[in-house]
């Protein structure tokens, strides 16, 4: 397994007079010493302003942010860097492709797809936008394992169908879904697809050429990188087709008293002066992460699963949501009889951290029953002890509830 936790200054403290055991990566991973530092480097010295400087300190930090961009083309396999731009989240991706894309390109009574499954970022943008454009919204649903069969996502794809964006690895469930094969339906069709990688790219290797979507993007936060930095690619046949999202500095070419010509991608969709040290950071990350290697890490995050699974599953009146063939590091389960922030809040007075509410999934625990669960997600700093650790806060939890 690996052992790197000590590359994380914040795991080394106590909480509650406790041993910290963070299992919340899922929501926001902890960062290692290497990010920490370069980012401390590019504050004290090249932090300067990017975009026509002449003088050395921005041109050292234009330097770091083109090879930033660079470094996360390479890491999902995109074509080239101008297919990579940086936005703030996730969140603020989906939201720029649907006012840059679909806003200019979907008509009244088109219908966008989604699963039940997904985050409310990838929800809340295309309602706000079938609202004004007079779009519907269809949702494909999941089997009783907490999976979308591909029979049920063709079904649900109808002529009037224009645009789909699915997860590829639940938050809530950890199932991973078989997106290439959704992708390659979605193609045949002329079928625009986004792909939300917010979870799996910290869990598997990804690479957009072999999965031919559309659209891929994900938060920095989540690959053991700074928040507040935030990844969209997007594929030769739709940058053309993308209006700016934002209007002003960073983006233009020519500004006159009534009319504006832009930059072509992907710096017609940066406005403004960009997260320098958040995109220093992430490339920090994405070199870490690299340098690892997938494959140790799915082996290291399965042999924590699996483990964790059993234990859990050993706790009497504790029902774990889902039970997908194929997902990742992320268990949601509920007690009877306890709330779901009761369990979190008594667990951390162990110094467990987890997760609890909705998780960001309203409509899909609506579906199952629920309001709240509570929720594991392991990171490459967790360890088996951890577990142990875990399953004796909650333990303690239940006891003390009952």
């Amino acid at each position: 397994m690996i052992d790197c936790k000590a590359d994380f200054p914040i795991l080394n403290q106590k909480v509650h007079d406790h041993p910290l055991v963070y299992l919340d990566t899922g929501a926001s991973a902890q960062k290692p010493k290497v990010v920490l530092e370069a980012m401390e480097h590019f504050f004290t010295h090249d932090n300067a302003n990017i975009h026509r400087g002449v003088y050395a300190l921005s041109e050292r930090a234009e330097e770091a942010y083109d090879g930033a961009r660079k470094a996360v083309a390479d890491f999902v396999q995109a074509k080239d860097s101008s297919n990579i731009i940086f936005t703030r989240n996730t969140t603020e991706s989906i939201n720029l492709v649907a006012h840059s894309y679909a806003y200019h390109h979907l008509k009244e009574g088109d219908r966008i797809l989604l699963s039940i499954m997904e985050h409310h970022s990838n929800i809340v943008p295309w309602q706000l936008l079938a609202q004004k454009k007079g779009l519907h919204i269809d949702y494909v649903m999941l089997n009783a394992d907490g999976e979308i069969e591909m029979e049920d996502f063709e079904k649900a794809i109808t002529p009037q169908t224009k645009f789909i964006s699915i997860m590829h690895m639940s938050n809530a469930l950890g199932t991973i879904n078989p997106i290439k094969s959704m992708v390659a339906v979605a193609r045949k069709k002329n079928i625009p697809f986004l792909v939300d990688g917010a979870q799996s790219i910290v869990h598997q290797k990804v690479d957009v050429a072999d999965l031919d979507c559309d659209f891929f993007t994900f938060s920095g936060h989540k690959l053991y990188g700074p928040s507040g930095i935030g990844v969209l690619y997007v594929h030769d046949r739709m940058l053309e087709q993308m209006e700016p999202f934002l209007g002003g500095g960073g983006m233009i070419e020519n500004v006159g008293m009534y009319e504006t010509s832009f930059l072509s991608a992907p710096h017609k969709f940066e406005a403004g002066t960009p997260n320098l040290a958040g995109a220093v950071g992430l490339k920090a990350a994405i070199d870490y992460v690299s340098q690892i290697g997938f494959e140790t890490i799915t082996a290291h995050e399965k042999i924590l699963f699996e483990d964790a699974l059993m234990r859990l599953k050993s706790i009497k009146g504790l029902e774990i949501l889902g039970n997908a063939k194929n997902r990742g590091g992320v268990l949601s389960f509920v007690v009877e009889g306890a709330h779901a922030h009761d369990i979190a809040a008594l667990v951390d007075l162990k110094g467990v951290q987890l997760r609890s509410g909705h998780h960001c999934n309203m409509p899909l625990l609506a579906q199952m029953g629920y309001h709240a669960t509570s929720r594991v997600s392991f990171g490459i700093y967790n360890q088996l002890e951890d577990n142990l650790r875990l399953i004796e806060a909650l333990n303690h939890a239940i006891k003390m509830l009952q």
